[in-house]
């Protein structure tokens, strides 16, 4: 076992730097970088009449000065060749220095720290309801297989799964937000929150999350809930389940006792991949779609503004992330199940 965690922690370093150079590759061939969105701001000052705004200096059909274009490029590294800032980049990445915003002034560290609390609402409230539906849902379907109440389950789970995230946020709000008026459209808090008592401000938080997490709900826990029920069907018609029944043990205690544990693993072994994605994961279209300010419209802007350091900064954390979360996922397949070996 120390063996396999020391060759997968290996392979995660490789894996790494490919996903970063692909990613700095691809950014070299971007058009409309940092210094072409400078040049575009000087036009549009000189537009409204203002030949110096912000220390933009616009001399009309001559565009802006030559040197001022090299100083331009030089505060934001683009004076250095490209193996030079991917290198530079490396170094900072390796001391967990994700560096500096182009456009917002700040650390990578402390926009990610700024957004994380609205999609850590928006992904463990997700989390835990799909959990608490799936897993309960998926045994029933099991028990009772071939049924009316499985089949009218299985046709409302897969159309909640056929329906996009964002398609159901819009008639969320449409109907509750807009016509019916019962929940807010945007935010994730009231504007006086600050001055509610504390009951006041479980409720105001509540009201607000209420229409966003049901948008995001509906469809992530089909597949928990028809893993499950697989899971189960196949455990159901194993040998040991017929001896428990020979026995003379009740259906329940079979059930719970025998049958829950051997089916639950598939679910198990994806619980800390589950759980640290609610932290980080951000829905870009339904941030966007009411007015959540999360991790997902971080990482739009920045790639529309072009926003080179928080978009692999962002990249470089996720991916780390991501890597480890998998290799303790695989770990827990051991923990739930002995007889696995990675020899």
């Amino acid at each position: 076992m120390f063996s396999y965690i020391v060759k997968r922690l290996l392979l995660m370093l490789p894996t790494l730097l490919g996903v970063l150079l692909l990613t700095f590759v691809v950014i070299q061939f971007v058009p409309g970088g940092p210094v072409e969105q400078y040049l575009v701001e000087a036009r549009s000052a000189a537009g409204r009449g203002g030949v110096e705004s912000g220390g933009i200096s616009y001399r009309g059909n001559q565009g802006v000065a030559p040197q001022r274009i090299e100083e331009i490029k030089a505060l934001y590294g683009f004076d250095k060749p490209a193996h030079e800032r991917f290198w530079q980049m490396l170094v900072q990445f390796a001391n967990f220095d994700l560096g500096r915003s182009f456009f917002q002034n700040k650390e990578v560290w402390d926009l990610i720290v700024e957004k994380l609390p609205v999609s850590i609402s928006l992904g463990l409230w997700t989390f835990l309801i799909s959990y608490l539906v799936a897993v309960p849902l998926g045994v029933a379907k099991a028990v009772r297989a071939g049924s009316r109440f499985d089949l009218v389950t299985t046709l409302i789970v897969l159309v909640g799964y056929a329906i996009p995230g964002f398609v159901l946020g819009v008639a969320l709000l449409v109907i509750f937000g807009g016509q019916l008026q019962w929940f807010p459209l945007r935010g994730l808090t009231s504007p006086n929150w600050e001055e509610l008592s504390w009951g006041a401000r479980i409720v105001d938080y509540l009201w607000h999350i209420t229409l966003p997490v049901t948008a995001m709900v509906l469809g992530s826990f089909a597949v928990t809930a028809m893993l499950t029920k697989n899971a189960f069907l196949e455990e159901i018609r194993k040998q040991y389940v017929l001896t428990a029944r020979a026995k003379g043990l009740t259906e329940r205690q079979v059930l719970w006792k025998h049958v829950f544990r051997n089916a639950l693993i598939p679910i198990v072994t994806g619980f800390p991949a589950a759980f640290i994605g609610a932290f980080f994961t951000g829905s870009l279209l339904i941030e966007t779609l009411f007015s959540l300010d999360g991790l997902g419209l971080l990482s739009y802007e920045s790639v529309i503004r072009r926003d080179y350091p928080v978009v692999l900064g962002t990249l470089y954390l996720f991916t780390l992330i991501g890597l480890v979360t998998k290799l303790v996922s695989d770990l827990c397949y051991v923990w739930a199940d002995p007889r696995v070996k990675f020899d």
